[in-house]
């Protein structure tokens, strides 16, 4: 199952074939909140999940997640909307708190286009809190409370594409066991030991 608007070859051509570069957090940020691209995207995750875990060779109890960026996001949005995922490991996660990034003047990078969608349709910013409340619904932080199982997490602090404050943000709220690896010198980047780290802990599932 390849992302919405990414490409690939199970890519949803009815809309644009192949890779749409921008717009994907803000798409359908005018209509309702149903419109969301990743309110489909996150749906998406978890009906792949549903799929993987109800076939007859799968053992619906042995099933994990895990992904770096938007991967760490869809892993966390995964976790959450389906309860039977036992254990996450989401690296550096994309897509939380939204105000946050505003606030600390990153709206760049993988946020460029929150400052971009201001720009063309709200250059006077007086629309600034509704669309930060609708971005909400598909802000990972308030998804993070329904997770279920066991997270494993890695952050790195130098992460300038994704501030760790804003992944903290979503840690902070995830109520089951978890556990933080924090890489002081590292940013968004490969972490160094860190995926033979999540293979260990899969590999208890």
């Amino acid at each position: 199952l390849d992302c919405r608007g990414q490409g690939g070859l199970s890519e949803d051509a009815g809309q644009a074939p192949g890779w749409t570069l921008r717009g994907h957090i803000v798409r359908g940020l005018d209509g309702t909140p149903e419109q969301l691209m990743f309110r489909h995207i996150f749906l998406d995750t978890a009906m792949l999940a549903r799929v993987v875990m109800d076939m007859p060779d799968v053992n619906e109890n042995r099933v994990g997640a895990t992904g770096g960026s938007q991967g760490g996001a869809l892993t966390l949005a995964c976790a959450s909307l389906e309860p039977r995922i036992k254990k996450a490991a989401p690296v550096f996660p994309f897509l939380c708190d939204y105000k946050r990034v505003w606030q600390m003047d990153q709206a760049k990078d993988a946020y460029a286009e929150l400052q971009e969608y201001f720009r063309k349709f709200d250059p006077l910013h007086k629309r600034e809190e509704e669309v930060f409340t609708r971005l909400g619904y598909i802000d990972i932080q308030h998804l993070a409370p329904r997770i279920g199982a066991e997270v494993y997490m890695g952050v790195g602090l130098m992460d300038t594409v994704c501030p760790p404050s804003t992944q903290f943000a979503a840690y902070n709220k995830i109520t089951t066991k978890k556990s933080l690896e924090i890489y002081p010198d590292f940013g968004h980047e490969a972490l160094p030991g860190h995926s033979d780290r999540i293979f260990q802990f899969l590999s208890d599932l």
